[in-house]
């Protein structure tokens, strides 16, 4: 045999022995999965809501017309942004005629009440005169009770003969005048008191016309009142969308008045945040919160919760669902208003903002990536010795609806194998999650990738290459 001969016939062995290893290499892998491993690990967890909102303040009223008609500003006496004190008089309207009627009324009041000082001075001299009628009936009586006297000592003279008959006579005169004079003070006493009843009641009138002079000026008042409008609260001009001979409507049935301004009490500041349906269970009064505005970025403001509301609210259109006339079962929010520490003083209504609510936090808590949870069917985890799952009796529908029960867990390493372990979780943090029981630590567990974790079979044949990129699972 010739050398070049040898020499190829040596390159072909070679060869040929080259592939068999790497054939014997390839079956020894059929069934492997490559994965990507961690460890359970202790530590400091925080769970956290986030939700985005604007900034508000807490308590801001919108000020409106109360005009009992359309009319025209005639005066507007704040600027936008300018802080202003309850009462203050902040825009007039056009109040011509209103003013016209507090003046007619209180031209009625004044003439209400002096002929009601003219009564009661009639009702004091009525009082005066029977005063008076009562007087002349007491000295009337005393009189009477003096002619008695007189009258009875001459009859009983007279009658033992020892006055002349014309003294007795006088007597007897004196003592009818008496009477006479009694039954004529009793008649003015009665005139007089008749004349005070009058009197008093003409007063208890003229009171009347008063008080309804009064009523009346006060409601012309409270129509001229509504032509001013006047800051309920300490507060800052937020919103001033008027102007000057701009006309303004009151409110009517389904129609809201017109909006002159806005002002807000900025003593406390407020991120109103949405916080969606399946988060909303977590948040509670009083938990902290971290604050971000965009408008100020880099920087965080501390809070904690003080209202969290109990309606849903569509997120397509903002209108609580329980105003919805249609059935939906799009994504539902839920109110959530945070109250700020220490606001900056350049904050402004309106800014958008994401809160990050603390709903829990745990101190050394046993956790793992939240990646390596996965859900498998009670059924998927009995592996038979020929590699594949016993399906269910189809004539057992115990066994079969048991089969189909979604157990919760991660793949746990072990002796090269990829083993299912049911896991109790309990709060979430930011990327890993706490373990209640089912693991313990520094076991190691299938971290990635994705489809691996998705797909992988109980106890399937693993290799760990924790230094290499994203993983496919191998065949």
């Amino acid at each position: 045999m010739k050398r070049k001969t040898k020499v190829i016939l040596g390159v072909v062995v070679l060869v040929l022995a080259a592939a068999g290893s790497f054939a014997g290499y390839q079956y020894s892998r059929k069934g492997i999965v490559g994965v990507q491993t961690g460890r359970v690990l202790r530590q400091d967890l925080t769970a956290l809501v986030t939700a985005s909102g604007e900034i508000k303040p807490r308590n801001y009223i919108n000020i409106g017309t109360n005009a009992m008609s359309p009319s025209r500003i005639t005066e507007i006496l704040v600027k936008e942004g300018q802080a202003v004190r309850k009462g203050q008089v902040l825009a007039k309207l056009e109040s011509v005629q209103p003013e016209a009627d507090v003046a007619a009324q209180r031209a009625t009041v004044s003439s209400a009440e002096a002929e009601s000082a003219a009564s009661e001075a009639s009702v004091r001299a009525a009082d005066e005169a029977v005063r008076t009628a009562q007087a002349t009936l007491d000295r009337s009586k005393s009189d009477l009770e003096r002619a008695k006297l007189y009258f009875d000592r001459a009859k009983q003279l007279y009658q033992d003969k020892l006055v002349a008959k014309q003294e007795y006579d006088q007597r007897v005169t004196d003592y009818m005048g008496a009477q006479a004079a009694i039954r004529e003070a009793e008649a003015r006493i009665a005139q007089a008191r008749a004349q005070r009843a009058q009197v008093a009641a003409s007063l208890g009138a003229s009171q009347k016309r008063v008080l309804q002079a009064q009523a009346n000026l006060r409601r012309a008042n409270d129509v001229l009142q509504r032509t001013y409008s006047v800051a309920p609260i300490d507060g800052v001009v937020t919103n001033l969308p008027v102007r000057v001979g701009e006309t303004v409507v009151p409110g009517i049935q389904n129609s809201a008045s017109s909006l002159i301004m806005t002002i807000a009490d900025m003593s406390l500041i407020t991120a109103e945040v949405k916080v969606d349906e399946t988060d909303i269970v977590n948040v509670k009064l009083d938990q902290m919160a971290d604050v971000t505005i965009d408008a100020m970025p880099n920087r965080t403001f501390k809070g904690h919760v003080i209202e969290i509301g109990n309606t849903a609210i569509l997120r397509s259109t903002g209108l609580a669902a329980s105003q919805s006339a249609i059935s939906s079962q799009e994504a539902k929010d839920f109110k959530v208003v945070v109250a700020l520490d220490n606001p900056p003083e350049d904050i402004r209504p309106g800014l958008s903002c994401t809160a990050k609510i603390i709903t829990a936090t745990r101190q050394n808590a046993l956790s793992i990536p939240i990646q390596a949870l996965t859900v498998r069917q009670r059924g998927d985890l009995e592996p038979q010795s020929n590699g594949t799952v016993k399906a269910a009796d189809p004539m057992d529908p115990v066994k079969e609806k048991a089969n189909k029960e979604e157990l919760q867990g991660v793949f746990v390493v072990s002796q090269g194998k990829a083993v299912f372990r049911k896991v109790e979780t309990g709060i979430t943090g930011a990327t890993d999650i706490e373990v209640l029981s089912g693991l313990k630590e520094g076991d190691e567990i299938i971290t990635g990738s994705y489809k691996v974790i998705r797909t992988i079979r109980n106890e399937a044949r693993v290799k760990i290459e924790n230094n290499k990129g994203p993983l496919k699972a191998e065949s």
